[in-house]
């Protein structure tokens, strides 16, 4: 009898173990999966905007920091000079434009002066000619009554002042008229000119736009001393200390972005097929391998680099030797986006991994999908 159990025991023990090389099988064969996975995140790298000393670090290599917090600080004294000088510039620019409308102002009383002394001009010329026209006639009256002795000569001599007199009045009234044009035509001219030189007026005024562009830049690049951090994540690769030169558009340091972990897993093209976008996952570390994480197709790539056809020598396409009686499947890149991960698991990009696609979850994956967006 206790042989026979024994029997029953090993027997039922060797059943397990093909059931589960079974499933192992029919898994293997009806869920892809490839040990060709790493851990990827987003790379920002902080670069600074102006050049200038740091005065202030209070971050070290491979720390984590919050997002808006203090990464470093460029000296700011330049700076706040360069603005102080670009408000100075902005209040001179305001006080040209105010000199520029005092004096648009002022023209345009001497015009309305002008106009006003070409319009009295103008009455005092219409009222000498009524005045020489009858003094006129007054003198040849009295030169057609001196023969016939109706008249005295000095009669005749007061008409003849009077209508020369009169002549000379409106002489001097057409040199004022002329001069009145004159200085009307000179003060529209200096009005043109002095708002040509203004330009639009308000806040639209080149000239004052200008020097508040200057006065924005300067605080830009004041406020750009001050370097942040963008998001939050782990910083990497610092590459200066207390003291050192930041130099513009030069990568200073990295951040990983922590909320952007994903998994890269690289599936041979005849799998493809059998994935789909919203497909669950499992992606087992190699730095954890008791502990998976779970997550869903995000993506699949649409193609990969071709080394075949690339040039060569002498421009010709470079073909490498290939067995016919073996062809190597491709591999396509698959995006998992991570939905859980145990809290005692810390990833870091670059690390290893299995991925295992649930193939036909996409439904349930696209539900988490809207979840966890």
């Amino acid at each position: 009898m206790k042989k026979f159990s024994k029997y029953v025991l090993t027997g039922s023990m060797v059943l397990v173990a093909m059931l589960l090389l079974v499933f192992q099988f029919w898994k293997y064969f009806n869920n892809p999966w490839t040990r060709d996975g790493t851990v990827q995140a987003d790379i920002i790298q902080v670069t600074p905007r102006v050049s200038g000393q740091v005065v202030e670090l209070p971050i070290r290599d491979n720390q984590f920091i919050n997002a808006g917090e203090l990464l470093f600080q460029i000296d700011p004294r330049i700076y706040e000079a360069a603005l102080a000088e670009a408000k100075a510039q902005y209040e001179e620019a305001i006080d040209t434009y105010n000199a520029q409308r005092e004096n648009i102002l002022a023209y345009k009383a001497r015009i309305r002066e002008s106009k006003a002394a070409i319009v009295q001009a103008q009455s005092s010329i219409n009222a000498l000619d009524a005045k020489i026209a009858k003094a006129r006639a007054e003198y040849e009256r009295q030169r057609e009554l001196l023969p016939q002795r109706a008249t005295s000569l000095r009669s005749l001599q007061a008409a003849q002042a009077e209508y020369e007199s009169s002549l000379e009045y409106r002489a001097g009234a057409e040199a004022r008229l002329a001069e009145s044009v004159a200085v009307l035509e000179q003060s529209q001219a200096e009005l043109a000119q002095v708002r040509a030189q203004l330009g639009a007026l308000g806040a639209d005024n080149p000239g004052v736009r200008a020097a508040l562009a200057m006065v924005r830049q300067a605080e830009l690049n004041l406020e750009y001393t001050t370097v942040t951090a963008p998001v939050s994540g782990y910083v990497t690769n610092l590459d200066f200390r207390f003291g050192d030169q930041a130099v513009t558009n030069q990568p200073a340091l990295s951040i990983v972005d922590v909320s952007t972990y994903r998994v890269e897993g690289y599936f041979r093209e005849t799998f493809i097929r059998r994935i789909a976008p919203g497909d669950k996952a499992i992606v087992t570390l190699m730095a954890y391998p008791g502990r998976p994480l779970k997550g869903y197709v995000e993506s699949i790539g649409w193609g990969i680099a071709q080394e075949d056809g690339s040039a060569g020598n002498d421009l010709l396409p470079r073909i490498d030797p290939t067995f016919e009686w073996i062809r190597l499947a491709q591999r396509i890149p698959v995006r998992v986006h991570l939905t859980e991960t145990p809290e005692s698991v810390d990833l870091r990009v670059g690390f290893t991994s299995t991925v295992l696609i649930m193939s036909g979850t996409a439904d349930a994956g696209q539900d988490e999908t809207s979840q966890n967006p």
